[in-house]
């Protein structure tokens, strides 16, 4: 658990001593490679950013950001676990926290195109820039984007992506692109989770920016997964989570996309950190077995 006092010397930090996380982040441990051959296990927490804040029934699961903290770090301490993907707020309390060291730190750059909002698709660049993910010793950058036919706001968003991906790739950076077709319904977006959307999406996502060279997808598990991944050569990590009581059942599915050339690991979210049944370690367990590793601590 994070103490008071913990807690308070970050709010501390941030009000008497900035320059402490930029020392913090030079001086950061990395890893000798991104990918090690093992499988990632990387957990998300930029949800937030994107006034994205519900969990089940609760609409401000993440508003409480001493919890997330303190949930984020109890995670990452597991030794199945290799890193993160966050906003800079979430990475700089992570790194007073002493928790990145010898793990991978992706940037999530892309936050504008918040939940809900005419705006959405639009989803410009509000967070974390190339520069500052080169200058921060990161392991490269997170970009989103969501694919609406009928919404020229997609065409701005693939622009403005393509030359980040660009610029990441000649910096030698990696970029997790998260590509999701969605659809207007009601005044909100809906993902389309059925495989030829995805397959279209993978198709994009595969063929944008000048250079691909260190381009990983990030793809949600759906009935046809095989499919969707055979869409693509590139790198690609699954979205997994909270396995629900079928535990067994949804471990196996994992396993057989996971044997698949393309797919090197999982990337985890809310669910993982806010299970329905409050058992953390269950759900990071559950990926770690059908990574192959070790579950427990």
């Amino acid at each position: 658990m994070i103490s008071d006092q913990q807690f308070a010397d970050i709010v501390e930090a941030r009000a008497r001593r900035p320059d402490v996380f930029a020392e913090l982040a030079r001086s950061r441990k990395r890893r000798n490679e991104f990918d090690d051959g093992r499988g990632l296990f990387l957990v998300t927490a930029d949800d937030a950013a994107r006034g994205s804040l519900q969990i089940g029934a609760n609409p401000v699961a993440l508003g409480d950001r001493r919890k997330l903290l303190d949930r984020l770090v109890y995670v990452l301490e597991h030794p199945a676990v290799d890193g993160v993907v966050a906003t800079p707020d979430i990475v700089d309390d992570l790194l007073l926290l002493g928790a990145l060291h010898d793990k991978v730190v992706l940037g999530s750059m892309n936050r504008s195109g918040l939940s809900g909002s005419t705006w959405e698709v639009d989803d410009r660049v509000s967070a974390y820039d190339v520069a500052t993910i080169a200058d921060g010793n990161l392991d490269g950058g997170k970009l989103t984007i969501r694919l609406d036919w009928r919404d020229s706001g997609t065409n701005a968003t693939l622009a403005a992506v393509a030359a980040h991906i660009k610029q990441l790739a000649r910096a030698g950076l990696v970029t997790l692109l998260e590509p999701l077709p969605v659809i207007q319904e009601g005044g909100r977006l809906r993902v389309i989770s059925d495989a030829e959307g995805l397959i279209r999406a993978l198709g994009v996502a595969s063929g944008l920016s000048a250079q691909s060279s260190h381009t990983w997808l990030k793809v949600p598990v759906v009935r046809e997964t095989e499919a969707v991944v055979a869409a693509t050569s590139m790198p690609v990590l699954l979205v997994g989570g909270d396995p629900g009581a079928d535990m067994e059942t949804v471990v196996d599915r994992w396993r057989a996309v996971l044997a698949m050339p393309q797919v090197r690991g999982m990337v985890t979210g809310r669910t993982l950190l806010f299970p329905a049944d409050g058992d953390i370690d269950r759900s990071v367990a559950a990926v770690a077995d059908a990574l192959g590793r070790p579950s427990g601590r």
